[in-house]
């Protein structure tokens, strides 16, 4: 593994830049301003809803509100986080879908107005018609979508089944394919799927990049009784679907041979992702319980940031940063053909 480090000089102090040289380049940005070092949100996940179609029992951003920001405040807050120095955005919840209308405007303001390097959606999939992708195909680079399994018995066990997510899979590939979108899935592997091998349908549907995460409890979002689960059937207790070390290794050993595969155990997921909830404050999910920052169109970025854990290294480990941006069309690559012999991880 290479690294390579650059120093240049600003009006504003020294920034320090590192990338991580090894199949995927990873980054992150500190500025040193009078003694102290401000975290750059390079990426950041905006869950500007917690409404959602499906009950994943291991949802660990559960609908706790019904809050969504109004146009002009998401507009503000995304514009200080572009002017903090974010450079890509993805839009999640809940399920973003639901919001059709507040999500193109999202994706065209990004794209167009704020001029990101990268604007992604992660979806269940299920809501996502193909007249929306179309008129929206140009100010996105990413859909990400859902995928647990393969088996629809296991689907519904976990509280997503639908009857046809493999048939839905494939079509939301297919347009992606023709729409120069880049596909990614993202499977969370608990008790019900940790010895699913999903390998080679996964290669059919030939993502760029498949996203496996451990199942993780979020104190104060997954962590509730039985007793508070029966009285509120928003609330969620991943408890009872989690799985060892050793049974993510072994999910992990029947997928690590498709060169899109990216592992993600507990220790590198917990604080190395920037949440931004629907209240336009920052989440910190890696301690015992959740920890929200101040309203950022009230304190700002740079003071909002410092009321959470960034886990800066564990984002360059994991891969925070990759090719993000669309593809140019026919140059699109994904993990089902040619795979290589052996990858080493």
């Amino acid at each position: 593994m290479a690294i390579i480090n650059d120093l240049r000089a600003t009006t504003t102090g020294k920034v320090f830049t590192a990338s991580v040289v090894c199949g995927t380049t990873a980054y992150f940005v500190f500025r040193e301003r009078q003694g102290h070092k401000r975290t750059v949100p390079v990426s950041v996940n905006y869950h500007f809803t917690r409404k959602c179609n499906k009950t994943c029992r291991f949802c660990f951003h559960t609908e706790k509100s019904s809050d969504i920001a109004t146009e002009d405040e998401m507009k503000r807050g995304l514009k200080l986080l572009k002017d903090a120095g974010m450079r890509k955005i993805n839009f999640a919840g809940g399920e973003p879908s639901l919001y059709r209308k507040e999500l193109s405007m999202l994706c065209q303001y990004c794209k167009i107005d704020l001029k990101l390097e990268s604007v992604s959606i992660i979806s269940n999939g299920t809501l996502i018609k193909k007249p929306w992708l179309q008129r929206n195909a140009q100010y996105i680079d990413v859909l990400g979508v859902s995928c647990d399994s393969f088996d629809d018995k296991t689907n519904t066990a976990i509280g997503r089944g639908t009857g046809n997510n493999v048939k839905m899979l494939f079509e939301l590939r297919e347009w992606c394919r023709e729409l120069v979108i880049k596909f990614k899935l993202n499977t969370v592997v608990c008790t019900l799927n940790w010895q699913e091998d999903m390998a080679a349908t996964v290669a059919q549907l030939d993502p760029f990049r498949r996203k496996c995460f451990q199942v993780l409890v979020v104190g104060g979002e997954n962590d509730a009784s039985e007793e508070q689960t029966e009285e509120d059937k928003r609330k969620r207790d991943a408890r009872q679907l989690l799985i060892s070390k050793e049974q993510f290794q072994a999910f992990c050993s029947k997928h690590k041979h498709l060169r899109c595969f990216v592992p993600e155990p507990n220790d590198l997921m917990a604080s190395s992702y920037l949440i931004l909830d629907e209240c336009l404050c920052f989440l910190d999910k890696g301690g015992a319980k959740e920890k929200q920052s101040g309203y950022i169109l009230k304190v700002g970025v740079e003071e909002a940031l410092k009321q959470i854990t960034c886990d800066k290294e564990a984002f360059i480990k994991r891969g925070g940063e990759y090719d993000w941006s669309k593809d140019v069309p026919g140059q699109a690559s994904g993990c089902g053909n040619g795979l290589p012999k052996e990858v080493e991880f």
